[in-house]
């Protein structure tokens, strides 16, 4: 396939993802933000959850999290993940996959988004040791009574170890479902020059 000017090939990858994250919101998917997202440890171990995509443009894909959960940790070892959006309900069947290095967001960006979200789940951040054994429910809600009387009456600041990760695209594929599985696989990828790259794969 003839190759595209990198800039505009890049930009049509964030436009094709936009117009369907648009579709599958129109589709009435359960929730579209929705994305699988897989790590790795130093030896190589793979894990995988899901969790909500919270802002995306051309710096790429961003979510939160605890930086001491599991996830947390292995993405400050390993600063690499894969994401996967699924999006059954929109046209045949939609799949993108994401892979790329990974990056903290700036503090000023964890912030603006931290204020934003509902004061019970700003006080859940703080009562939640990400990944850790709870050793009963009772624990956890002990912790939630506390966090709230140390809020009481004042905004809840962000947690110094709550932030979001920007995963930063190397690898974009769209998966477009057909009948008889005679599927549609188109990938833009980055070279080690730094130039994007489009090619079809076979299903």
């Amino acid at each position: 396939m003839k190759t595209v000017d990198p800039t505009s090939l890049i930009a049509h990858a964030h436009a094709e993802f936009a117009a369907l994250f648009a579709e599958a919101q129109a589709a009435g998917e359960p929730d579209p933000t929705a994305m699988t997202i897989a790590t790795a440890s130093l030896d190589a171990r793979p894990s995988a959850r899901t969790v909500l995509l919270k802002a995306h443009d051309a710096r790429g894909f961003v979510f939160y999290t605890h930086l001491d959960g599991r996830k947390g940790r292995e993405l400050q070892a390993n600063p690499h993940a894969a994401l996967l959006f699924h999006w059954p309900r929109v046209r045949d069947g939609v799949q993108v996959r994401i892979e790329g290095a990974v990056e903290i967001v700036a503090d000023a960006e964890a912030d603006a988004y931290f204020a934003s979200r509902p004061r019970g789940s700003q006080i859940g951040a703080w009562a939640s040791k990400q990944s850790e054994t709870l050793a009963s429910r009772e624990e956890f809600d002990a912790r939630i009574a506390e966090a709230e009387r140390t809020f009481d009456g004042r905004d809840v600041p962000r947690p110094p170890r709550w932030t979001g990760l920007r995963v930063k695209p190397e690898r974009i594929e769209f998966w477009y479902g057909a009948q008889f599985r005679l599927h549609e696989r188109q990938v833009y990828e980055i070279d080690r020059a730094g130039e994007w790259h489009r090619r079809m794969l076979f299903p």
